[in-house]
């Protein structure tokens, strides 16, 4: 074999891991495995659509319900009961609507991406998602079962850019205990067209949603259906950005307090009304104190986000 001949032969095995490894998604070590080649299905392809109902191989507590099924929807949502067609996000809390919403928006996978999901017993995968667990909730959870659901570099309804967004819930049990983590490594849009966004950008509009909603409980993540929602992969209820973890079989959240509908940091303060004269606080107890008490002198009241917030009034400087 001549020396031309054999550079040749070099640069085709070179080149075949790359090709190989085009076939299925890029993993990050953030997200956990999905795609093909861990025997994941695929939602079909098409605009607002989604599974059928998937039949659970173990049962899942959510707010004290037992479920054995669920719905993965295109647009960004896992559902129980019914499935989710609707792309613009509705204000929580929806009656008679029971669902765990990662990034609930209009995604169109007609346009790009794919939504894969699967339900595992693997050990290997069971026991990392249980030393997760473990650590942000200070439990000992040995899970028996997960489902894993992922939105692969999903596109926006009318894109007209190369924006999408890559995210990941997970569901996981043991038998008493119910774990819902959601999980976002790229988010770079919020809005599809039919909800007011604009074709180059994906933003503006009714931005995304993303929390819970049954019947009597909600929970809305910090910042949902605002613009600031593009943001989510850097906050985070356990300290690493683009994670948040919830025990849903009884509601608890580690690394702070629920007040309302909306999660407080330990050690977060906020005042409850637009006069600021009630100020809240989330205690290491988990538990939120509220007293009687206004605005230092020289500041003023001012709405940030959900709540209000005392800011040191410019015309006095």
């Amino acid at each position: 074999m001549d020396m031309k001949t054999w550079d040749c032969w070099m640069l085709l095995l070179l080149a075949l891991p790359s090709a190989f490894s085009m076939s299925y998604p890029q993993q990050d070590s953030f997200l956990y495995p999905y795609g093909e080649a861990h025997n994941d299905q695929v939602t079909e392809t098409e605009d607002d659509g989604g599974t059928d109902l998937i039949p659970f191989t173990h049962s899942f507590t959510f707010f004290n319900e037992i479920y054995r099924s669920c719905y993965v929807n295109n647009n960004g949502a896992i559902s129980f009961k019914q499935p989710v067609t609707e792309y613009t996000p509705d204000a929580f809390p929806i009656p008679d609507l029971y669902m765990i919403c990662p990034y609930w928006g209009d995604v169109d996978n007609e346009s790009g991406g794919s939504i894969y999901y699967r339900q595992t017993t693997d050990e290997k995968l069971l026991n990392r998602i249980s030393n997760d667990i473990n650590k942000m909730f200070d439990m000992d959870v040995v899970c028996e079962w997960a489902f894993i659901a992922t939105w692969h570099e999903v596109a926006y309804h009318g894109t007209e850019s190369n924006k999408t967004n890559t995210f990941q819930t997970v569901l996981a049990a043991d038998g008493q205990t119910s774990i819902v983590m959601f999980r976002y490594e790229c988010i770079e849009w919020t809005t599809g067209t039919a909800s007011g966004g604009d074709p180059h950008t994906g933003l503006g509009g009714t931005p995304a949603q993303a929390g819970f909603n049954t019947a009597t409980e909600y929970f809305n993540i910090p910042f949902s259906r605002t613009e600031q929602i593009v943001n989510i992969k850097s906050s985070s209820n356990v300290g690493i950005p683009g994670l948040w973890v919830f025990r849903v079989d009884e509601f608890k959240v580690p690394g702070g307090c629920m007040y309302s509908d909306s999660f407080l940091k330990f050690g977060q303060t906020m005042w409850s009304d637009e006069g600021c004269t009630t100020q809240c606080s989330c205690r290491r107890s988990g538990k939120v104190m509220c007293e009687d008490k206004k605005c230092d002198e020289g500041h003023i009241c001012v709405q940030s986000g959900q709540y209000y917030t005392c800011q040191i009034d410019e015309e006095d400087c």
